[in-house]
Formats: C-alpha cells, sequence, structure tokens
C-alpha cells in the first residue's frame, strides 16, 4: 500500500511533532508501506523521507518544478515526480496514493487534506483521509468536522469521513474497516 502523506515544511516548536513523525514513519515502512509524499527536505516532510530511507522504504516526491529549481526538493528519494504546478502535484499525490494521512503542518498541509476529503465527499475517490492527531494539533478540525455535521453541512454518512488517529496502529484499524461515504451526486 502507498499511503500520501501531507506534513509540515517546517519542524514546529514542539520535538513531540518531529519524534511522533519519525514513530509513525517507522511503524509504516516496518509494516511494508510505502511513502508518497511533497517531496521536500526541509520540516517535517524531509524527517518523513529521511526515517522512510533510513528504515529501508520506498518514498516518493511530488514537487512543482519552481520548488526543485529553488532547492528544497530531497535528492535521495526512491523516485521524484517534477511537475508544472502545485494542482498537478496535488493531483498526482492523491491518484498515487491508497490513502491519506495530515502530519501537523502549516497552511499548504491543511489546503492539502481538505481537498482531498472534499474529493472524498464528492465521491471523487472512496480513500480513507485521516489526520494524525500529535498531541491534539488537530483538535480544532475535528470540531469544526462535528459542527458541519450538527450544522447541516455534512450529511450523517459523512460524519466520521474524517479521521482522527493517534498511531499507525489506528491508522491500519480504519483502514480494516473503511467503508466511504456515498457520493453525495451522482
Amino acid at each position: 500500500m502507498r499511503i500520501t502523506v501531507y506534513a509540515g515544511s517546517a519542524l514546529g516548536n514542539r520535538p513531540i511533532y518531529r519524534e511522533a513523525t519519525e514513530q509513525f514513519t517507522r511503524e509504516v515502512v516496518r509494516a511494508g508501506h510505502e511513502i508518497v509524499y511533497g517531496g521536500g527536505a526541509v520540516g517535517l516532510m524531509g524527517v518523513v523521507a529521511d526515517t522512510t530511507l533510513a528504515e529501508g522504504g520506498r518514498v516518493t516526491g511530488v514537487m512543482p518544478r519552481s520548488l526543485v529549481d529553488a532547492e528544497v526538493a530531497h535528492r535521495r528519494l526512491t523516485e521524484l515526480h517534477v511537475v508544472d504546478s502545485m494542482h498537478e502535484r496535488k493531483q498526482l499525490m492523491a491518484d498515487l496514493g491508497d490513502c491519506f494521512v495530515a502530519l501537523p503542518g502549516g497552511v499548504g498541509t491543511v489546503e492539502e487534506i481538505l481537498e482531498v476529503w472534499a474529493w472524498l465527499v464528492l465521491g471523487h475517490h472512496q480513500k480513507p483521509v485521516t489526520l494524525l492527531n500529535v498531541g491534539g494539533y488537530w483538535d480544532r478540525l475535528v470540531r469544526m468536522s462535528q459542527r458541519m455535521a450538527v450544522s447541516g453541512f455534512l450529511r450523517p454518512e459523512e460524519e466520521g469521513s474524517l479521521l482522527p488517529i493517534a498511531n499507525s496502529a489506528e491508522l491500519f484499524t480504519a483502514l480494516g474497516q473503511w467503508k466511504p461515504p456515498p457520493p453525495r451526486w451522482g
């Protein structure tokens, strides 16, 4: 299985973010899965790639040419896809992965995970969308998704479609129990 991981291009200001990223990535790779991510060498993205490689795993990066030219691409990946735009990057990362996991990150990470969640709700894919909720990092987004449901903006069958997880064991359990919501239209 290929797991698409969205992660920050910074390390954050708490050691737990790096530690949880290393642990999660190690466990995923040791379980025999591959990583697809944004291709960066910095921040938590770099931690994902370095940890995968240190464990002997396969890691595929997807990065727009402008960022490769700015020399932020990781240079030791198993594979690096260079694309023309951020839109192409997001589409290819979505196409390559069998599920999605957001680690702590900034606006780019939030935008990426929300987009694949929207695509799930709209029926463009049927892959699980999860949040590695390190130290409660994603608590407010989870509460917001609950608020959407209570307020009638998510159907009852969509309510649990954005899954917070605490570790790789919870990811694997969620994958085994996954049932996508029916598409809204179609």
